[in-house]
């Protein structure tokens, strides 16, 4: 019976290098991508017309020191972290880390497009793959032929190539025994590395590392293992199962100590069905609850309608309603609403989400408001049940009265 091995791909700083196809000249320089279509971008092409993109003076571009707004970072170059400019960054904040980048806006129907392409071909080499993002992927190597030489790494190289001669995208793969271990292989050697991971390589190659690199260890997670003198995932397998449980209980510590023994049986699924829709918005200045609360509400409202038509166009419905509130010190919180029925209407999702947000702390101004549908059916799955949204007409907190 072949080994189990398991592969996780993860395209090298996706949204950065698709710009990077179109604008080759910034190739090396510190790129920052984030916030929406702005007016130093239309200048941009506006005064380049009827030259090649690629031609345009890398002088020409807007810098990041020049940005004023809301806007956060999506992703940027590795020359632009080398600053300490990252994901989810503010904007405004990072021009103070990194003023001299180039900052270009996000183009998601592009980045969609080459998701599409490098996803297909994988599916044509290996096709038992786990769509995780537009950038990145579960892929079982065990049955495919070349899987198993250097533990995959034969096959990893091949998939590699193919995606680069396609799409001149470079991506990072980790092969392992399982999702769990391939997910930390694949940042093992970034970016267009090739990092491969057998049972006896957990000891020296995993067990040094910090307990935040296991999937599923978030900050606060983290914290508490700290607090407790538990560092590393090396630490974290040598604790008691019975001392875990009794700081996270019998279901988490259990997990806990599998995972830091490398233990993960969980399976890769083919289907590529959403978990949930959302949408979101920055402000462009902070909003109060009170003061604000009509343009609030505006925009909330919006964002239902939005999320609502997301869901109506791809046969989906929801059941449970989720917000998402982050702070003018970039603190977030998120706040969920489980409904009765499944649904797919704005003014559901608006009241759920309305109730949901009365439960959100709201002691500081507002930069961003987002609306989440999760727990997804398919609308035709969901035919027989019965469906009684709550009465829309209550009031909530961003209702005018």
């Amino acid at each position: 019976m072949p080994l189990r091995r398991i592969a996780h791909l993860d395209m090298d700083a996706f949204y950065a290098s698709v710009e990077l196809l179109r604008y080759p000249q910034l190739k090396g320089l510190p790129v920052v991508i984030g916030g929406g279509r702005r007016k130093a971008d239309e200048d941009l092409i506006q005064s380049n017309q009827g030259r090649a993109l690629h031609e345009i003076p890398v002088a020409e571009f807007p810098l990041l020191r020049d940005y004023t707004g809301r806007g956060v970072i999506t992703t940027a170059t590795y020359a632009a972290r080398q600053f300490g400019v990252g994901s989810a960054m503010g904007l405004m904040k990072a021009a103070q880390l990194c003023p001299q980048a180039v900052l270009l806006p996000v183009d998601f129907a592009q980045y969609r497009h080459y998701s599409q392409r490098f996803k297909a071909i994988i599916t044509d080499i290996a096709p038992v793959m786990e769509n995780r993002g537009v950038d990145e992927v579960y892929i079982d190597f065990t049955e495919v032929p070349g899987g198993q030489r250097e533990g995959g790494r034969v096959l990893a190289r091949l998939i590699q190539k193919a995606i680069f001669e396609d799409t001149g995208l470079t991506c990072s793969v980790g092969v392992a025994p399982n999702k769990l271990l391939a997910k930390m292989a694949s940042e093992f050697n970034k970016p267009n590395g090739i990092s491969v991971v057998m049972e006896d390589d957990v000891q020296s190659a995993v067990w040094p590392l910090a307990c935040r690199k296991i999937n599923g260890i978030g900050p606060k997670a983290d914290a508490r293992l700290q607090g407790l003198g538990i560092h590393t995932i090396g630490q974290l397998a040598s604790t008691e199962p019975a001392f875990l449980a009794q700081h996270f209980g019998p279901r988490t510590s259990a997990w806990l100590h599998a995972a830091a023994h490398g233990r993960d049986n969980s399976a890769v699924h083919t289907s590529s069905e959403p978990v949930s829709m959302s949408r979101e918005t920055t402000f462009d200045r902070d909003l109060h609850a009170v003061r604000d609360r009509a343009e609030l509400g505006a925009i909330f409202t919006k964002l239902c309608e939005q999320v609502a038509a997301d869901l109506q166009r791809k046969g989906y419905v929801g059941r449970t309603i989720g917000v998402k509130l982050r702070f003018t010190d970039f603190r977030i919180a998120t706040r969920d609403q489980t409904i009765s029925g499944y649904t797919d209407q704005a003014a559901a999702i608006r009241h759920a989400a309305g109730q949901a947000l009365k439960r959100a702390p709201l002691d500081q101004r507002l930069r961003l408001l987002g609306v989440r549908v999760g727990s997804l059916l398919r609308a035709q799955d969901a035919a027989a049940l019965a469906d009684t949204p709550p009465d829309p007409a209550q009031h909530d907190l961003f209702t005018v009265d």
